[in-house]
């Protein structure tokens, strides 16, 4: 969490007591978006855990807990914690800055990676799991019923007649990994935060198309560059598309999450499955004839069903940006500090809203072609190099990273899912 947290009168007391639409209106605002000072910043890092002589091969569910056990015993910042398909997290503690940020996570991903060594592991950086197919580890109520629900959408579509289509929601959870930047909502004023809302947005699809790294499942090239975003396009988007404008920043958060339809539904036994169709609002309004077992929803039951929700930023008091695919070795780094960069530079920011702006909409055609598409690479050009000229005045030295990664990938069309594709042309291991 990067806002701070503090006590709001606001907030129901009981978060087991029913919730009205009233207490949800008043309290839901600063639920959603928190100010804060600017400059933090954290990161969650989703890795794959490979074997180091048999990359190929799944460890087994018990190996897997031994490792993300050792894994989260050594990290002295954040938190490891497991993914439902056997991937691991590091969620930093935010840091007043970025310097702080890069160097408190890589001093903890070089412990992960000594104490993944020493169990014969490797942790691999990549979009989605280029070989080993989708296998759910993690069996809970929660991972039980979002593996149901996405299964109704179906596959990501092939590119070709005769390219490989891959489930979308299996893929998504159990074999896919992103870098997710974690930035402040804004400061105390609702311009400024809506200005920040919409350049997240705005440079969404040159950001995505930039660090594309998924074009490979189980060994074969999807058509898409980023498989993962793709997967994500295939799915529902009342929930992971993002939110229409409602009038204020706040007001259109809360329409979204309102009227997301309902993917899980806590009980104390039995499954957790969501009527089908049922919005939150749904419930929220109809109670036990909307969900039958179950009277009007709670705090808690909101608190869960905002959890559920995936769109491009999520507002969870800071934001959340989950464009972004998991990188190769520590090239994670660049696309933390093109965000960085751009949220607390107004500079770099009018430079990205400008250059972004004509592709704004194009979130397929970032999934599909990655940075070979001319008018999303044109704007990641100017919007690394805003950047990097950010960082550079201020005398950072990861101006350097930001730069090496334009120069030898952007300027050319190319992005890490093309170093990828290469890989496997020659036969190369892809883990």
């Amino acid at each position: 969490m990067i806002a701070t947290e503090t006590a709001d009168a606001t907030q129901p007391a009981d978060p087991a007591a029913p919730l009205t639409r009233a207490a949800l209106e008043r309290w839901t605002p600063r639920t959603f978006f928190k100010t804060g000072p600017p400059g933090r910043v954290g990161v969650e890092l989703e890795l794959h855990v490979v074997d180091a002589v048999r990359p190929a091969a799944h460890l087994s569910p018990g190996r897997l807990a031994a490792v993300t056990a050792a894994l989260a015993e050594v990290v002295a910042v954040g938190e490891a914690t497991r993914e439902p398909g056997g991937q691991v997290e590091l969620s930093t503690a935010p840091a007043d800055s970025l310097p702080a940020l890069l160097a408190s996570t890589r001093a903890d991903l070089d412990r992960m990676r000594q104490a993944a060594a020493s169990h014969q592991t490797r942790l691999v950086g990549v979009g989605c799991d280029p070989v080993r197919p989708a296998r759910r580890v993690l069996h809970t109520p929660r991972y039980d019923a979002m593996e149901a629900y996405f299964d109704r959408f179906g596959d990501v579509p092939a590119t070709s007649p005769d390219g490989l289509a891959v489930p979308a929601g299996r893929t998504m959870m159990c074999a896919s990994a992103s870098v997710q930047v974690n930035v402040e909502a804004g400061p105390d004023e609702a311009a400024a935060m809506a200005r920040r809302w919409q350049l997240l947005h705005t440079v969404g699809p040159a950001l995505a198309a930039t660090f594309a790294c998924s074009p490979l499942r189980d060994g074969r090239p999807t058509g898409w560059s980023s498989t993962r975003l793709a997967a994500w396009l295939a799915l529902d988007p009342a929930r992971t598309a993002e939110p229409a404008p409602a009038g204020d920043l706040a007001t259109t958060y809360l329409r979204f999450a309102l009227g997301a339809p309902l993917l899980l539904v806590r009980r104390e036994a039995g499954g957790w499955h969501a009527p089908p169709g049922a919005t939150f609002a749904d419930w929220l309004d109809g109670g036990e004839r909307v969900v039958p077992d179950r009277p009007g929803p709670t705090a808690a039951d909101l608190a869960l069903h905002l959890s559920t929700l995936f769109p491009p930023v999520r507002a969870r008091g800071h934001l959340e940006v989950r464009y972004v695919d998991a990188q190769p070795g520590d090239d994670w780094v660049v696309p933390v500090a093109v965000i960085a960069a751009l949220v607390d530079d107004p500079v770099a920011a009018d430079v990205a809203q400008a250059a972004c702006e004509p592709v704004a909409s194009q979130w397929r055609a970032a999934a599909r072609f990655g940075a070979g598409h001319p008018g999303l690479r044109q704007a990641a050009v100017a919007t690394l190099a805003a950047a990097a000229d950010s960082w550079r005045r201020r005398d950072d030295p990861v101006a350097d990273a930001v730069e090496g990664f334009l120069e030898a990938r952007t300027v050319r069309g190319r992005c890490p899912a093309d170093d990828l594709l290469d890989a496997a042309a020659r036969g190369e291991d892809l883990l």
